[in-house]
């Protein structure tokens, strides 16, 4: 009789701990699951924004780098050039600088700092001289004897906030 009972007791409680790490198990399945969903949600959310964000961006323009094969140039070697071109003005002697239209205001050099390349002729970039910021608006295009051509298009300084 005491070996039923026992037996009976311990199946019970057998039961009710089983029992009771299914349910936790269940729990935190669920849980994970609305993180996953919660996650999934944001994730699309922010490739949707990502994609927004580059629409004007070069890479991301066909026509444009279609124009430039078109052209015989190898867009994997012209991109990073437009760049590099823009960034190797930041080299420069004196107090003016060879694109920016604008002297610095604390003494040091101003530098072209971001480079957004929009399409096969514009290029939008930013400058400061570490206090003071701006932006300016380029076109660009390729002469004859395959060398890179600036234009300043539209400039200007954000005013110091005190």
């Amino acid at each position: 009789m005491y070996l039923f009972i026992f037996s009976l007791l311990l199946i019970i409680f057998q039961y009710v701990n089983s029992k009771n790490i299914i349910d936790k198990y269940e729990k935190d399945i669920n849980s994970y699951n609305a993180s996953v969903q919660e996650n999934t949600k944001i994730i699309e959310a922010l490739e949707e924004e990502n994609f927004e964000l580059s629409y004007f961006n070069i890479d991301r323009n066909q026509d444009a780098i279609d124009y430039f094969e078109s052209q015989g140039y190898d867009t994997d070697e012209l991109i990073p050039a437009i760049k590099e071109g823009l960034y190797n003005m930041n080299d420069y002697k004196g107090d003016d600088h060879p694109i920016v239209p604008f002297v610095s205001l604390t003494g040091t050099k101003l530098v072209i700092n971001k480079i957004r390349i929009l399409n096969h002729k514009w290029v939008v970039a930013n400058f400061t001289d570490g206090q003071y910021w701006g932006e300016i608006f380029l076109t660009y295009e390729i002469d004859a004897n395959n060398e890179l051509k600036y234009k300043l298009v539209e400039y200007f300084m954000y005013p110091k906030l005190n």
